[in-house]
């Protein structure tokens, strides 16, 4: 799959257009870094692994099945598709797939279209080699790695068996989760490109990966890699969850479980930065066990009313900083004499006693909880934990 991935990014450099492979039943094989014109239907070929129905039809129509040199199919307004060139790729007579470029913004000159044409019988090697040397395109891969995360055993031993990840490493999973509110087809789309660029950088720890709703998974093999480099390969702004390593890829979907809540931990507390480890998550580790359960009585009304929100930023670096009056007042650079004002304020206002221990943990236990569902949002995070 390397070698294949390597040919298509180097014909689209070459021609300065990019390109996207298909095998003969239109499902995308490979595909390189998009730029300039797109429509819908490349668009989601990319985030299905396949094209629609309906765009088969009209481009079997147009000829390509029977094609054996490069053919421009017309564009369909009706169905949100430009035109494009077909360049058949075949090996001893047999259709084997479709090279696909799109032929506006500006239309491909016929140099470029006999330039892609003489790179076609090397994909057809390289796809005739890699369906008989591993038995997994990458719409298989598609399916065993999201079998996999689900915790289906199965799909480890189809991957291993594939060549696509090694037996004897462990497996660490991190997940980038965008900061936008809302998620796309345009935003899946950038991070699959990032996380496919990110791959070809990573060929040594045999990464894969799987880009879902609302976040984009990555998994390598041997040492864990640094999150700065699922940062950097990301498009847009996100936080990056981090799950212990597991000795076998069969395990990975307890990894993908813990970088999932730590992702998610991550964007609603935002003192803990861009990137966690599960294993460094603190008391967010327990708290994302837990089912969702009522927090202390007295700080229901605190938390409703935005006036109250000073004495619970207070509130909570004391009860962070173990109670200390000393460092709570340096770190807030408050008057020793307004600190205590406001935890007497809290007291009277969430009726507690701060020198209970058990009212300690339960007011400073609901904070968190309320940080984690986001009806407690601090100006300035003081603490991490």
């Amino acid at each position: 799959m390397a070698d294949l991935q390597r040919t298509v990014d180097e014909l689209a450099a070459r021609l300065g257009r990019p390109l996207l492979l298909e095998d003969r039943v239109q499902r995308v094989v490979a595909y390189s870094e998009q730029s300039g014109a797109m429509d819908d239907i490349r668009r989601d070929s990319i985030l299905r692994r396949h094209t629609a129905p309906e765009v088969r039809q009209w481009l079997r129509a147009a000829g390509i099945h029977e094609a054996v040199a490069p053919l421009r199919t017309p564009g369909a307004p009706h169905l949100s598709l430009l035109p494009r060139v077909c360049v058949p790729v075949r090996h001893a007579d047999g259709l084997l797939g479709f090279l696909w470029f799109i032929d506006a913004g500006p239309a491909m000159s016929d140099a470029h279209v006999d330039e892609a044409a003489a790179a076609a019988p090397a994909l057809a090697l390289a796809l005739y080699h890699e369906s008989l040397a591993s038995g997994l395109a990458s719409h298989r891969e598609l399916e065993a790695v999201t079998g996999l995360l689900l915790g289906e055993r199965d799909a480890a031993r189809q991957l291993i068996e594939a060549g696509a990840f090694p037996q004897a490493q462990p497996v660490t999973v991190q997940v980038a989760r965008p900061r936008a509110d809302e998620p796309d087809d345009a935003l899946r789309l950038g991070l699959e490109q990032g996380l496919l660029a990110l791959r070809r950088r990573l060929g040594g720890h045999h990464p894969l990966h799987l880009v879902r709703f609302d976040h984009a998974v990555l998994l390598t093999a041997g040492p864990p890699v640094s999150p700065d480099e699922l940062h950097a390969a990301m498009p847009v702004p996100v936080v990056v969850g981090v799950g212990r390593p597991r000795p076998v890829l069969a395990a990975a979907a307890e990894s993908y479980r813990e970088a999932r809540h730590a992702a998610e931990v991550t964007a609603r507390v935002p003192g803990l930065g861009r990137t966690a480890e599960w294993a460094r998550l603190g008391v967010y580790r327990m708290l994302t066990q837990l089912p969702d359960q009522e927090l202390h009585p007295g700080l229901e009304g605190l938390l409703a009313d935005a006036q109250y929100l000073p004495l619970l930023e207070t509130l909570e670096t004391y009860l962070d900083l173990a109670g200390s009056a000393v460092a709570t007042s340096r770190a807030l650079r408050l008057h020793r004499t307004s600190l205590y004002y406001r935890l007497q304020r809290v007291e009277e206002l969430a009726r507690t006693d701060l020198k209970d221990g058990g009212e300690r943990l339960a007011l400073h236990l609901s904070l968190k909880m309320a940080r984690l569902s986001g009806r407690y949002l601090p100006r300035d995070s003081h603490s991490s934990s």
